[in-house]
């Protein structure tokens, strides 16, 4: 009996034992969970990066990512074994004190099947650096992480095929590329943690503005508050040390900008949300920005009993002539099923500079539209100030909450919304527009808090507080 217990004993303090020393099991579990890399390790896109302030836990989401896919035991995708990544840092010191050591945390030594080290000893490799660790997969492989540091090149990133690349810190735009035709043929991740100090590179062109409307790129922001386990004395203290642009960037994670965003207000996990059927009671308006050469700027505008705003559809478009634009409007319309007055015309807010006549042309362009089936109404106001102050003013409520949505297929009129910002003599650049000049003209027409409709009936109002359930993601309140 005496035995028995001796050996139960001892199996309880192995287990113990193997529990303290597995600290992959103890992330994120318990009563404090960061909820933001929980975000991370759930998204599924195959180009996902994480913008934040220092400290605020966006390493841990690249090391436990890491480790998650070498061992195949990933909680949101689908694993697989004999996977083979790279861990890419700014330089091997680098690499050494933050990525290579969060990887050394979470790693347990029995997971382990070989370290292959560049310089120093395999037996202390958190004194040297690791040039890459082979680890035992659960489904019976073995897969292999590699380091890589971009003091070394181009050249050095060439010739392998891989599973997924982690980029701690932003790296050169020349290594971005290589590495994106490293995990091509497989199929493969690219994923990145950092806080961008840089200003506009590639990264803030490519991944937060997503240019190329790449489905597969997401990002989120992370600051202090996020982490649940910074002590806020510390954040206070930390806080009291930086100014507004260290902030920013060292906090929050934002781009760090000689000028400001003219609408550091709009925030795109709160104000753009998924297309949904909107209710033929709801179409308001058409606002259009014109151009030619130029993009010629175009969105549908919604709005329901609260007042609340929808943008649901965008047509833009550069380099084409009024027939052209005339006949998608038209099209989209037909689409959507859009309202048209009593001779089957669309109507339109327009720029009023499209009442004037060019020195070639006998019509301006009104009346071209007008011709074409397109009623424009050209009365509109053009204070800029007064319309960014309107804009503001749907983007952020006094009690929080906006009162402007945004369908996720605008693209544009997303981009511009978070790539406008402040030029010379406070007056925002002139560039990359256009939807934000006719999103101005759509609402500085609109009687601002208007109250709800009074002939709204009980039916309707029911109607679109279903509507609003599945805007919010299928929460009926």
């Amino acid at each position: 009996m005496k035995e028995i217990v001796e050996k139960l004993l001892r199996i309880e303090t192995e287990l113990a034992r193997r529990k303290k020393a597995d600290r992959l099991s103890r992330y994120n579990t318990g009563e404090k969970i960061h909820e933001k890399q929980v975000e991370f390790h759930r998204c599924i896109k195959r180009n996902r990066w994480v913008f934040g302030g220092n400290r605020c836990g966006k390493t841990e989401c690249g090391a436990v990512e890491t480790i998650y896919m070498a061992r195949g035991i990933h909680p949101y995708r689908a694993n697989k074994k004999d996977v083979h990544g790279w861990v890419v840092s700014l330089s091997t010191q680098v690499q050494r004190d933050v990525a290579q050591k969060k990887i050394l945390h979470y790693l347990r030594k029995d997971w382990i099947e070989e370290i292959v080290m560049q310089s120093g000893r395999k037996d202390s490799p958190e004194m040297g650096v690791i040039d890459f660790i082979r680890v035992k997969n659960v489904f019976g492989g073995v897969s292999v992480i590699g380091f890589k540091s971009c003091d070394q090149g181009r050249e050095k990133f060439q010739g392998a095929s891989l599973d997924f690349v982690w980029f701690d810190e932003e790296p050169p735009y020349d290594i971005y590329l290589e590495c994106r035709m490293r995990v091509m043929d497989k199929k493969g991740d690219i994923f990145g943690t950092m806080t961008p100090l840089k200003g506009q590179t590639f990264v803030y062109e490519e991944i937060y503005l997503n240019r190329h409307n790449d489905a597969e790129v997401w990002y989120e922001f992370m600051e202090w508050a996020d982490n649940p386990y910074l002590d806020e004395g510390e954040i206070k203290a930390l806080q009291g040390c930086m100014d507004e642009g260290q902030l920013q960037s060292r906090r929050y994670g934002k781009f760090a900008l000689a000028k400001g965003l003219v609408y550091p207000e709009f925030d795109e996990r709160i104000h753009v949300i998924e297309p949904f059927s909107v209710p033929p009671e709801w179409q308001d308006n058409i606002a259009i920005d014109p151009g030619l050469n130029n993009p010629l700027s175009a969105h549908w505008y919604a709005v329901d009993y609260d007042d609340n705003v929808y943008v649901i559809y965008e047509h833009f478009a550069a380099g084409r002539d009024v027939d052209y634009h005339a006949q998608e409007i038209k099209r989209i319309c037909e689409m959507l099923g859009w309202k048209r007055d009593s001779k089957g015309r669309v109507q339109a807010l327009i720029d009023s500079a499209a009442k004037q006549r060019t020195l070639s042309g006998v019509k301006n362009v009104c009346e071209l539209f007008y011709e074409r089936g397109v009623l424009v109404n050209p009365d509109v106001e053009k204070d800029l100030f007064s319309g960014i102050s309107r804009v503001k003013s749907y983007l952020n409520q006094s009690n929080g909450l906006p009162n402007l949505y945004i369908f996720s297929s605008c693209v544009n009129l997303i981009a511009e919304l978070k790539s406008y910002y402040w030029g010379k003599g406070d007056v925002p650049r002139k560039v990359d527009d256009h939807c934000l000049d006719e999103l101005r003209y759509y609402l500085m027409t609109r009687p601002k808090n208007a109250p709800p409709p009074a002939l709204a009936s009980p039916i309707l109002r029911e109607k679109e507080r279903l509507y609003r359930g599945l805007k919010r993601g299928g929460k009926i309140d």
